[in-house]
């Protein structure tokens, strides 16, 4: 009786163990990362236009931050990286329709985006800042000093920026645009007082364009976490996601790249016609 116990207990051991290495298996060969490998190439989401993250230079080709980082994606896969430029809108659908592999656009983790897609540890922080009419110089200290219908404010249609609004300065007449450089072109015509968007775009904005119309106001008044987005189920390429990143981050390549787009402005004329 013991014997026909033993043998029972064993031979139920060795159908779970048997039952696990095939669902490991099963959730490997499900993982992106195969699929990656096996087309040889990474497809990566992204809306061009927002600087310095992802945009076309004079050659039309794309460059930035995100660029560059998507590309020692590749490298470390060692497959092509592929860029698929898709609407700002419909960036989240597309990924979860496998227009690509993964969003590398200046994302912000949001809860309500969380719902939809996973998100990698964040790659860089950021926050809402204010380009702000050079005639509100003195006037206007910080963003509740907006909080008034006699001031239109723009930002980018469905964005962390235009959510601020909405949330910290609701009585600000808002005026929305398609992209982050048409709400703040609005201040140099004359029709804004001022436009709230991500510090890097808003310093670049700056860079460009100069101090005899616009004044930065470069303190964050958010807090943004950026991060990498990927399709739920998937916890094998978010895992090599984040140990890519934690490399990335301490053996110089990032500070590289951080440097050169950041930090710096050189690039402005790469893109300037």
């Amino acid at each position: 009786m013991l014997k026909q116990r033993l043998g029972m207990v064993v031979l139920i051991v060795a159908v779970v163990l048997s039952a696990g290495s095939v669902f490991a298996q099963d959730a490997v060969s499900q993982s992106v990362i195969e699929e990656i490998l096996k087309r040889g190439e990474l497809l990566v989401g992204f809306e061009a236009g927002y600087l310095p993250f992802e945009m076309a230079d004079k050659k039309g080709d794309f460059i930035g931050f995100d660029v560059d980082i998507a590309k020692e994606m590749a490298k470390a896969m060692g497959v092509k990286f592929t860029p698929v430029n898709t609407a700002w809108d419909g960036i989240i659908p597309a990924l979860l329709t496998k227009k690509f592999d993964i969003i590398i656009s200046g994302m912000t983790v949001t809860q309500e985006r969380n719902l939809k897609v996973n998100f990698a540890d964040p790659y860089i922080v950021v926050g809402q800042t204010i380009l702000l009419s050079k005639k509100h110089e003195g006037t206007v200290t910080s963003y509740k000093d907006l909080n008034d219908p006699k001031y239109v404010v723009t930002s980018k249609l469905g964005t962390t920026g235009e959510q601020a609004i909405k949330r910290l300065i609701p009585k600000a007449t808002y005026k929305s645009f398609e992209n982050e450089t048409e709400a703040a072109m609005e201040i140099i015509n004359g029709n804004a007082d001022a436009t709230i968007y991500d510090l890097p775009f808003c310093a670049t904005f700056m860079a460009q364009q100069g101090k005899d119309k616009i004044i930065f106001l470069d303190q964050p008044f958010t807090y943004e976490p950026l991060a990498w987005a990927v399709r739920k189920g998937d916890p094998d390429f978010l895992n090599w996601l984040n140990n890519f990143l934690r490399q990335l981050k301490n053996d110089g390549r990032y500070d590289r790249i951080y440097d050169k787009w950041i930090k710096s402005t050189e690039w402005v004329q790469e893109i300037q016609q």
